[in-house]
């Protein structure tokens, strides 16, 4: 069947009133309204319109700038910032699971109409600042890599989550290449790869590492045996390679992060689709060790899913609450914990980049927002922090996926609509300390850094600080 023919069937459905979106539930927080499951032909769906920024930006709240740092890149995806400033960029797009059904076919349209049209880098890009004027040059620290994704930092062991294997690179401070190939530390999961993000992050005292690894389905269509190893979190040994279960029954761990502090991990999750606009949350929450979440069978705890055969009660029945819901289909890819150098209206909570939804007549998502916490614990609901990627009418001009807080007071995201990294800072004291973000602030720039002119630039002196995985306060990130 054509494309053409198979996109003209999404109208008809829209026609036939088939899953129609109904009045949106309070959908954010830890005890979000469950509405009753919605199934169709097809889910709603909505086409993005990628287009330019031009002379546009992003949008953050008053007392913050928002610069971009880097254009023209492959496809960024999560970034690093290393102990003396710089900053690497994993680029790259993985994936190729066979569709299974015709509406799998229209939703691969929709959602590549929304990406970028770039061929994935497969490296990782290397941004400095040499002088602290602001301004960053863009070298390649390592290239011929396979869809990178995960980054993290222990002592002098750079460690990259390809979609198919963990590796670890020799790293010294204000090391502008790699000195040679990757190690490999261990392999991961990547048949089929229908999710093959593989999230990462290290331990505070850096001796572990975790290993977010997403389904090999939306729910279970291709069997269960395909699921192995799957919908999960690893814990990995970061000298040895040796691994085991950690957390399972997460459909699509795409960002981990841990706690300053507590070195708690936390995740931001995918859950599944195709059960109407309005579920299933897509959640933050903390990961305890050994907890099952409950995908296939079962969300936001113990909501049995019907479309599950056969079902397992007790699986249901140990199933456990997230922390926090986000929202359903807001796709988020990104978390980090903020710090007091991003200002006290933010300093205590985590940065979310929401991908943006697909298959909701009414989008949601494109942005990235904060959540306030207490005590360790989400405390209010979602403010937003960078917006404007998407216009009303459809027209997109950024998708943010990973963020990561400089410890120095940055919020870096990566862009992988626009392929931009955008670093966002107070432009003062006083203005840091203003309200939460809205999204109205006008955001202003600079001529980014192009990632096809690399320069190397010189070595700035290193640092040992926040960064280091002894020191819990920043973990690795």
């Amino acid at each position: 069947m054509k494309h053409a023919s198979l996109l003209a069937v999404i109208p008809l459905a829209a026609a036939a009133g088939i899953c129609l979106a109904q009045g949106q539930p309070s959908q954010v927080g830890p005890t979000p309204e469950l509405p009753k499951p919605e199934q169709g032909l097809l889910p709603d769906m909505v086409i993005a319109k990628p287009a330019d920024w031009g002379d546009k930006m992003p949008t953050v709240p008053e007392g913050y700038k928002i610069t971009a740092i880097a254009k023209d890149l492959k496809i960024p995806r999560q970034t690093l910032v290393l102990p003396n400033g710089d900053i690497l960029v994993a680029e790259g797009r993985g994936g190729n699971a066979p569709k299974l059904k015709p509406k799998d076919v229209i939703a691969g349209i929709i959602k590549a109409r929304g990406t970028s049209s770039v061929k994935g880098g497969n490296r990782l890009t290397l941004l400095r600042d040499a002088d602290g004027d602001g301004t960053y040059s863009a070298s390649t620290f390592a290239e011929n890599l396979d869809a990178p994704y995960g980054l993290a930092l222990i002592d002098n062991k750079l460690y990259v989550a390809n979609q198919g294997a963990l590796v670890r690179f020799d790293y010294q401070p204000g090391q502008t290449r790699a000195s040679g190939p990757p190690e490999t530390v261990t392999e991961l999961p990547s048949e089929i790869n229908h999710h093959w993000t593989k999230a990462l992050a290290a331990s505070a005292d850096g001796q572990h590492l975790y290993v977010g690894i997403g389904s090999n389905s939306n729910i279970t269509e291709r069997g269960m045996d395909v699921e192995a190893d799957r919908a999960r979190i690893w814990q990995i040994n970061a000298r040895t390679g040796e691994h085991k279960v950690y957390a399972t029954g997460l459909r699509n761990p795409t960002a981990l992060t841990i706690e300053p502090g507590s070195g708690q991990l936390w995740a931001v999750v995918n859950e599944r689709d195709e059960l109407g606009p309005n579920l299933v949350p897509d959640y933050l929450t903390a990961v305890q060790a050994g907890a099952f979440y409950g995908w296939p069978y079962s969300y936001w705890g113990q909501n049995i899913d019907d479309r599950v055969r056969p079902q397992n009660p007790d699986k249901v029945a140990a199933a456990i609450k997230p922390d926090y819901s986000l929202g359903a289909h807001v796709a988020a890819l990104g978390v980090d914990f903020s710090s007091e150098a991003m200002g006290a209206k933010f300093a205590n909570g985590v940065f979310v980049g929401e991908h943006g939804s697909w298959n909701r007549s009414d989008p949601v998502g494109y942005k990235v927002v904060f959540v306030p916490f207490r005590d360790g614990r989400p405390s209010g609901p979602p403010q937003d922090f960078v917006a404007g990627f998407r216009d009303s009418d459809g027209t997109t001009r950024g998708r943010p996926v990973g963020v990561t807080v400089d410890p120095k007071g940055a919020l870096i995201v990566a862009d992988d609509l626009a392929n931009v990294i955008w670093r966002i800072t107070p432009t003062s004291e006083a203005g840091a300390g203003k309200g939460p973000g809205t999204g109205t602030g006008t955001g202003s720039g600079s001529s980014p850094s192009s990632a096809s002119a690399p320069s190397p630039g010189n070595a700035p002196s290193p640092s040992s600080g926040p960064g280091s995985p002894q020191q819990p306060a920043a973990a690795p990130q």
